[in-house]
């Protein structure tokens, strides 16, 4: 996992909290993230705010190699839910990326446990190959999409 950092000065996007009715374990789900296309945010990081915008009801699994990793509130509660590590990916406003992560192998058994907690999660898998991203050139980002919505009723 590299660290990338983002643009002190971004203005922060409030995201929609889950719905009363997602179940008694499912808190907000908000994050404080850079609106995609404003300030200067990493390709990457870009790349997730703009799909965790498209998906704001959900913890969004974003697919990073072999790793599925959470940003923000979305890694803080899933952090302190599945009992795993608190992290940090680069910096927002002056203050660390809160940062989570669930190897690929053992996604099944994380999901799970948020499922029966009541949380929804969106799973973003890579689309391509990241030679694939190089060949477009430039600061070209492996391109990604959610697959995959996973709910207490799924």
């Amino acid at each position: 996992m590299t660290s990338e950092g983002i643009h002190p000065q971004a203005d922060p996007v409030e995201i929609d909290p889950v719905p009363s009715g997602a179940g008694e374990g499912a808190r907000a789900a908000k994050a404080q993230a850079p609106r995609a296309g404003e300030g200067h945010v990493t390709p990457v990081m870009a790349q997730f705010v703009e799909i965790k915008a498209a998906n704001p009801d959900c913890l969004l699994f974003y697919r990073m190699g072999d790793f599925y990793e959470l940003f923000f509130e979305d890694a803080e509660q899933a952090s302190q839910a599945l009992g795993i590590v608190l992290t940090k990916r680069g910096k927002h406003l002056g203050e660390d990326i809160p940062m989570c992560g669930v190897p690929v192998s053992r996604a099944e058994e994380y999901l799970h446990k948020l499922i029966a907690l009541g949380f929804r999660v969106a799973v973003c898998e890579q689309l391509e190959d990241p030679a694939e991203a190089r060949k477009r050139g430039g600061k070209s980002v492996v391109r990604r999409d959610v697959t995959r919505l996973v709910t207490p009723g799924t």
